[in-house]
């Protein structure tokens, strides 16, 4: 095996690694809760202290990649994830779970824009790059399909600690086989670090996404929330400000007006938000609804996830190749919209497994898809130097929509008087908006037009 695909495997298995902790802790979540006293609305801070470390974040982690090296940002994040994972297995409280979840979003904030500027720099835009984000994708719908899997498995058998413990070995071992497979560092560029404009990006996206996560807790007009949230806009307006005057910024604003990646920054955040808010709805029905046990709500899960997995590496780099991104994304998301649909119609009183099934199918093949298109995109006409604060930029979108979505749809569930009503509402609304992400998609330059405009601009510079 030649070292660009044990290469490429490493950095796929990292992502498995992320993909793996998200979905399993979803699965967990009902005996986390009862284990560590968490009400039914505070039990979603298990998922959402992740989101606050990973969001608030992931702009700093980008640029730290850029500007300190792809290798030894991708090493750190794995040492922070691995010490956390240990951490939350062995919290005695629910403070000290949601820190050690805090402390993993942020070496995730380091290890998504190390790896994605990895794949971007090692792999030239076009099917080479294609075919490595399709392994990528392919890796994290894996992790998906086994946490679902092993979430349940470890929860029945050993305990809820064990879906924390098992991310141990796993980032210790790839931290352990960077050193070997990746390429060294470049020499450290040149200019500042633009502190002022780290602290602005990283207080005001944690801010922003600690008063969406709040919301549904302590209430939308609590002074928590509302506190947060209006302390999170001011500050990153206030960034904008600063970042326009910076000699040498954290966030080149040239990048963020740029039509491709601003487009992808809203289909991304849609498509984060809908698919937190879909695997919601998904839990609440198989757990709370039909009584399934940890165990049958992960296998059910099983379908959805190994068709993902199917498409990220079968069929996505051929779509990319034939469709280009911007068809490619927009008819991945649309397809995912109409297999959220038709997963929330088979959501019946009577229903279960086989009922979910030609929806779990349809949204497989479209998400599958469309996740990959979307780091494509980010990536699409980035100069290498830029590519790490590039896929922050876009992650940190992915994550902020991600904990906009997950709290509007614990509130349209919550706020309705029976389950199953409310579940339908917050499904048929998740599907609606993929859909309108999709056509929000069609905004994208064709790949043709924006590498012309990054050629002009390189020359302009």
């Amino acid at each position: 095996m030649t070292t660009e695909r044990l290469r490429l495997g490493l950095l796929a298995l990292t992502q498995l690694i992320v993909a793996l902790d998200y979905n399993i802790v979803y699965v967990a979540l009902p005996d986390i809760g009862k284990a560590l006293r968490f009400s039914p609305q505070s039990a979603q801070w298990v998922v959402s202290a992740y989101s606050v470390g990973l969001g608030g974040l992931l702009l700093f982690g980008g640029r730290a990649v850029d500007r300190l090296g792809p290798r030894r940002m991708f090493v750190t994040g794995l040492a922070l994830y691995g010490v956390a994972s240990l951490a939350g297995g062995l919290a005695p409280g629910s403070g000290l779970l949601i820190a050690a979840r805090a402390v993993q979003g942020a070496g995730g904030a380091l290890l998504t824009p190390a790896t994605l500027t990895l794949i971007y720099r090692g792999f030239a835009e076009g099917p080479a790059r294609n075919r490595a984000l399709g392994a990528w994708g392919m890796a994290g719908s894996a992790g998906l399909a086994a946490g679902s899997l092993l979430g349940g498995v470890l929860t029945n058998y050993l305990g809820w600690e064990w879906v924390f413990f098992v991310n141990v070995p796993l980032a210790l071992g790839c931290a352990l086989a960077a050193p070997a497979l990746l390429p060294a560092d470049p020499d450290r560029t040149s200019g500042g670090f633009d502190l002022p404009g780290a602290v602005l990006a990283t207080a005001g996206s944690a801010l922003l996404v600690l008063g969406l996560v709040i919301g549904p807790d302590a209430g939308w007009l609590s002074a928590g929330s509302i506190g947060a949230l209006a302390a999170g806009i001011v500050l990153l307006a206030l960034l904008l400000v600063v970042e326009a005057r910076t000699r040498d910024p954290l966030i080149p604003l040239r990048l963020a007006r740029s039509r491709n990646l601003a487009t992808t920054m809203i289909v991304i955040a849609l498509f984060q938000g809908t698919l937190g808010g879909g695997y919601y709805v998904l839990t609440s029905y198989l757990q709370p609804v039909l009584g399934y046990s940890s165990l049958e709500a992960g296998l059910t899960f099983l379908p959805l996830t190994l068709v993902c997995m199917f498409a990220a590496v079968k069929l996505t780099p051929a779509l990319l190749g034939r469709w280009g991104i911007r068809t490619t994304l927009a008819a991945a998301m649309s397809a995912t919209g109409a297999g959220i649909a038709v997963m929330v119609a088979g959501a019946t009183p009577g229903g279960g497994f086989w009922t979910l099934l030609p929806g779990s199918v349809v949204w497989g093949l479209g998400g599958g898809i469309a996740f990959v298109a979307l780091f494509a995109s980010a990536g699409s006409g980035i100069a290498p130097e830029e590519q790490g604060v590039a896929s922050g930029i876009a992650s940190s979108a992915k994550e902020i929509g991600g904990a906009l979505g997950l709290a509007v749809f614990v509130a349209l569930t919550t706020g309705s008087p029976h389950l199953l009503g409310g579940l339908h509402i917050a499904g048929w609304t998740a599907a609606a908006l993929t859909v309108a992400g999709g056509l929000i998609a069609l905004v994208l330059k064709t790949t043709g037009q924006a590498s012309q405009t990054s050629t002009m601009e390189g020359v302009g510079k």
